[in-house]
This record gives structure tokens, C-alpha cells and sequence, in this order.
């Protein structure tokens, strides 16, 4: 678990600079050379769905963490405390600066019902270790269109990449689990409600289509629109047998959840 060059919170300039020193494990280097690859190249003459994420890599603005297990409890609590640093850091970062985290490989080949176990493990272990309680705003019902998945005190939109995509390349990453976390407020002014969040929306669906070569997924949706749920869009599902049909995370306000570490 003590690898060099994961576990820490680095900008895009350090993580390219590391990948091209051979300073980080190979599957960090795939994770981030996939990652930037998919997100500045086209596919079917069609660049990227997402502009707003490709003009972030374009101008080096996402900040990036590497986690080399999906369940090690003391990997996920590194995990938690970078997240926290990420928090405090990407308000007076330039640019919209989500979080990019790249997940170590399993050894063996995972199904997708795997992948979805892993996402909400995760997201699970953080709830549980949050050293902040849920915000009240938000409700604890992931049926609820007001509902998403919040840490540190902040709602935030986590969406993944993984290898069992086969037409779905918008989603499809070849090394591992991979999570993109965007808290709430990057997406001021292009909410839904908004003139260019209606404008985005277009076009990314637009571009979607043409990128995957598939209709846009059904879950696809807007946070706080009636009838849809933004849990099943985190990890997009392929085989309806393979995914959960109910949220996996149990959310509660009781805070805190877990005690905090013993001292030394």
C-alpha cells in the first residue's frame, strides 16, 4: 500500500510530470494517459460529450489522486482525509477543478456487478468516516430528485469511468475503476434551471449520441428534476442483472458515525 506516488493530492501539471518520469506505478500512468487521451481526443469525428470537461483538462485544472485499493480500510481512510484536502483546495482553484481518482486494478477481471459493489463500497466507507454530518438541505432518501451523495458538508456529483463498457466509450475506461468527484458548486450557472444548463444539456446529448454511437443512456437526468434519480448515474448500468435496483448506500444523519482514531 505504500507505493510511491499515490495517495496524495496533485495537481495536472505534477501528475503529468510524475507519468512522464516514471514516477508513479503503470497503472497510474494508464489511468491518467487513458484519461486525458479520452477526454481531449475524438471518437466517430465526435470530440468528448462533456466541453465542460474537456476545456478543465485542456486547461490543466483538475487536481488528481491514485488509491491503490477499493476496500484496504487504511487506504480508504487516506482516501477519505485527500478528498477532505481536495475540499478545502478546489475553492480558490482556477477553473472548474473536480477530483480524478484512479482505483489500482484488480488482478483478475471483475464483472460489472463488481464495479458497482466497488463504486458504493466506497462511497459507503466515506459516508461512514465523514468528520462532518449530512447537510440538512439534502435529504437522506436516494429516491428523493433532491437527493446525491454528499461529503465533508458538500453535495457532490461523483460519475465513473470503468472497463465493462463495450459501446458506452463516453463511460469506458480499459485499467479500472475511475471516479470523477465534482461537488455541487462547480456547476453553478449551468443547473437545469438555467438558460446554459439547458444549452449544455443539448449539446452534450447531442455530442453523446454521435460519441458512443447509442442513444443517451435512460438514467440520464438532472438533479432535483421529479422522476429522476441521480444515484444510477454515478455508474451508468449495462446488464439490468448485474446492477442494483435500489441505491446500495445507507445514509443517516446520526453524526458521528464512526469514532474518530485513537491518539499515539
Amino acid at each position: 500500500m505504500n507505493e510511491p506516488g499515490v495517495q496524495s493530492l496533485v495537481d495536472q501539471e505534477t501528475m503529468a510530470a510524475r507519468v512522464d518520469a516514471g514516477a508513479v506505478p503503470a497503472w497510474v500512468q494508464r489511468h491518467f494517459e487513458t484519461f486525458t487521451d479520452a477526454l481531449l481526443g475524438e471518437r466517430n469525428g465526435t470530440p468528448f460529450p462533456c466541453h465542460f470537461g474537456t476545456q478543465s483538462v485542456r486547461d490543466g485544472e483538475p487536481l488528481y489522486t491514485a488509491v491503490p485499493s477499493t476496500t484496504d480500510p487504511d487506504a480508504l481512510l487516506s482516501f477519505r482525509d485527500t478528498l477532505l484536502e481536495y475540499l478545502d483546495t478546489y475553492p480558490d482553484a482556477p477553473g472548474r477543478a473536480s477530483l480524478v481518482t484512479f482505483f489500482e486494478p484488480p488482478e483478475e477481471p471483475w464483472a460489472e456487478a463488481d464495479y458497482h459493489e466497488a463504486l458504493w463500497h466506497v462511497l459507503q466507507f466515506l459516508h461512514v468516516h465523514d468528520p462532518e454530518p449530512w447537510p440538512a438541505e439534502i435529504p437522506t432518501d436516494p429516491d428523493d430528485p433532491h437527493w446525491e451523495f454528499c461529503f465533508g458538508g458538500e453535495p457532490m456529483f461523483p460519475t465513473c469511468r470503468a472497463p465493462f463498457y463495450d459501446e458506452r466509450q463516453s463511460r469506458y475506461c480499459p485499467v479500472g475503476l475511475e471516479i470523477t468527484f465534482q461537488p455541487r458548486a462547480l456547476f453553478e450557472g449551468i443547473t437545469h434551471d438555467t438558460e446554459a444548463g439547458q444549452r449544455a444539456r443539448e449539446q452534450i446529448q447531442g455530442r453523446l449520441e454521435e460519441y458512443d454511437g447509442v442513444c443517451p443512456h435512460a438514467d440520464l437526468g438532472d438533479w432535483g428534476v421529479e422522476g429522476d434519480r441521480e444515484w444510477p448515474q454515478y455508474l451508468f448500468r449495462e446488464d439490468p442483472a448485474q446492477s442494483p435496483d435500489e441505491c446500495p448506500i445507507e445514509v443517516t444523519r446520526e453524526h458521528p458515525k464512526a469514532a474518530p482514531p485513537a491518539d499515539d
